[in-house]
This record gives C-alpha cells, structure tokens and sequence, in this order.
C-alpha cells in the first residue's frame, strides 16, 4: 500500500518539474546560448581581422626588406647574391707568396695617416715609433712624391704609401681614407708632420679617450713651446682631460653656458684624432677640392655622436708641441705662409671659408643640431662683408 502511494506521489511531481523546467531554465539556456553564438561571432570577426592585419603588415614590412635589399645595396652590386658581397675592406697588406702570416687577430687595431714631405723624414720617424706596431697601422701621404728615400727607415715595409705631388692631407683622406676602408679600425689618426712627440704616448692617449668617451678629440698643445691658434688647445698642467675654456676671444666671452667653439666642443685639424662613427660623419663633410681644411674644425661638432661639449676634448696628459711649418713642407726658418701673396691661395680659403658658413646656414635652417653659437655667425657676416668689400660684384 505505502508503495503505490509513493508512486502515485512521484507521478505528479513529474509533470511539475517538467513545467518549471520547460518555463524557467529552458528559456534561461536558450537565452545564454544566444549570447554565447553572438559573441563568438564578433569574436571570431575581430580575430580575423587582427590576423588579417597581421598578416597585412607582415607582408608589408616582407616587401620593404626584399625591396631594401636591392635599392639599398652598394650601386653595381645589385646583380650579385647577397652572401658574395663584401662592403668593407682594410689597409692590411697580403703578400704575394709564401705563407699567410698567422698572427693572431687583433679585436681592435688603430690608424696612423701623415701628410708627409721627405724634408720633415726625422720628425717623422720619431711620431711613427711613438706608435706601436701592434696596435697601428702606418699610412704617409706623400705630396712631394719621394718615396724611395724613406726605404733606410726600420718601419717602412709595413707603412702603406701613397703619393700624389702637391696635394694637402685632406685631399689625400677624401679618397684614401673612404669610411668602408677603414672601417675595421677603432681610430683614425690624421695628422699633420710638424709635430713633437717627446711628451706623448700613444697607448696613454687611446686609455684616456676611451675612459672619457671622447669621439672626437686631440692632443693639448705645449703653450711655450707651440704656436697657438685657439685657445682651448692649450695644455693644462692641472688636467687629464679638458673640454672648454673660460677665457675671452675676442667678443666672445666663454663661459660654463657655452654650447659651442671655440669655446666647447672643438678641435684644430693639425692633429685630430677620430672614432670609427665620428670619421664617417666627418668624411662626408669634407668637400672634394678642400686644401686646407680651413672652417671644418668649426662643424665636426655635427659628427660628435652626441653632446659636443661632452665628446669632444682636449688630452692634456698626453701632449705636443706644434711647429707650425708651412703647408706642404718648408722649414723652421720658413714659416711664412706663401698666402698673403698668391692670389690662387687666396681664393682656395675664400671657397673654405665660405662653404663653412654655407654649412652653417644650412644645419641652422633646417633644425639639424644646435647652431654653433655667435661667434660663427659673427665670423661669417665679417667674411661676408670682407668679400664683398674686395670685390663688390659679388653677391
């Protein structure tokens, strides 16, 4: 009996849940299953479209670098595989025969460049042996065309020469000293051939500049015994390494707020010294038909890799004397300069003046870097009205 009541009591219970089921959680199931099928349709749109702009941009950045690979090759080498192409090379010499020479490679080796004359052969030999074997590579650049006559010198066979008659170091650096050519080497030494090196050391000076980061820089001058041209060359007995001067040149008073030369951030051209990246910033700033390099010291401040006033220096522990000997060789007793009565000297600075204030203008117009500060400016419009006062049919 209590049996066929609990079924009769399970049967109508049945229908109950049957109906709340089918009013309540069925529509609720329904509901959420909408909502499910919907959202994974957005979903899945706003996933391909993020896949196709992937692939879009994939496709984009493909095409640029196949397209790099030939527009931005060397010219002439475009028809040649990639693994085949060599873009740099160095000055190392091969020999003919024989075994190859089995030293073992230097991780960083460093460039000694010279403009030399046979009548300055002594000064010479005393700067090359100031320079190690095994951490420089000797290149002379001879204008007077004598070579032979440097032959009795202990180093000449490892010192690459090149000879051309009456041309100046920066004529010689333009198509000798290329960027990809020298490119294995750390520094780039161009310096002139007048100068004394009792008080310099090479190993030193490369310490120093690395220590300091300098990019670009030089040895400080002896002022006693140098001739000086700008101030902030001078040595300073109290210093490793300066990078501005205080003192007053001309209207221009230098000061800890000064941004550019000659106050901060300059070098002379007698004997700079250059980081791999400064020099092939610097070469592309020297002009083909440049002689004496008059005005560029002004603009490496470009090439500095950085703050001017801070990678740029003067070494004052390692220093030289300057002897300031005419261009293209002369002696002691001759120093001077055959400008003041050649006319053809004479319209060579006017070009290199000029193009140093054409340089000028243009960085400070388009915004490029900082313009190097009132001292140029008023350099160049004193330039300016000298050319004009000379020769008034010019404009």
């Amino acid at each position: 009996m209590k049996r066929r009541m609990s079924t009769s009591i399970s049967t109508k219970t049945e229908p109950k849940r049957q109906r709340l089921f089918t009013h309540c959680f069925l529509p609720m199931i329904l509901l959420l299953s909408a909502a499910f099928f919907i959202g994974s349709a957005f979903i899945i749109t706003d996933y391909k479209e993020k896949i196709l702009g992937w692939g879009s941009l994939m496709v984009l950045q493909y095409s640029r670098s196949k397209m790099c690979e030939t527009q931005c090759r060397a010219y002439g080498s475009e028809a040649l595989p990639r693994g085949i192409i060599s873009e740099t090379s160095d000055l190392e010499m091969r020999p003919l025969w024989g075994a190859q020479n089995k030293k073992k490679p230097k991780l960083s080796m460093n460039l000694l460049a010279i403009a030399v004359g046979i009548k300055q052969k002594e000064n010479v030999n005393k700067m090359v042996k100031k320079f190690p074997e095994s951490d420089f590579v000797v290149m002379l650049f001879h204008y007077d065309g004598i070579v032979d006559q440097w032959k009795d010198l202990e180093w000449n066979d490892r010192a690459i020469h090149v000879s051309a008659v009456n041309q100046t170091k920066w004529w010689f650096a333009k198509r000798f000293l290329h960027p990809d050519i020298v490119s294995e080497y750390a520094y780039i030494f161009l310096w002139d051939e007048d100068l004394g090196v009792d008080h310099f050391n090479a190993k030193r000076y490369l310490s120093i500049i690395k220590k300091e980061g300098l990019e670009i820089s030089q040895p400080a001058l002896d002022p006693e015994k140098s001739e000086l041209h700008h101030p902030i060359t001078a040595r300073d007995k109290n210093s490793t390494v300066h990078r501005r001067t205080y003192k007053v040149i001309g209207r221009t008073k230098c000061d800890e707020n000064s941004t550019g030369p000659p106050c901060t951030g300059f070098v002379e051209m007698m004997a700079p010294v250059f980081s791999r990246a400064s020099w092939r910033c610097s070469w592309h700033m020297i002009q083909s038909d440049l002689v004496f390099g008059w005005g560029l010291d002004f603009q490496l401040g470009y090439c500095a890799q950085g703050d001017r006033t801070q990678k740029i220096g003067i070494v004052d522990s390692e220093y030289l004397i300057h002897d300031a000997l005419p261009t293209l060789g002369g002696s002691a007793e001759n120093k001077v300069s055959s400008l003041s009565s050649e006319s053809g000297g004479r319209s060579e600075v006017n070009l290199e003046l000029n193009l140093l204030c054409n340089v000028e203008a243009y960085f400070t117009q388009l915004v490029i870097a900082r313009p190097l500060g009132k001292f140029t400016v008023g350099f160049c419009i004193k330039f300016r009205f000298y050319r004009l006062k000379s020769n008034p049919t010019l404009n």
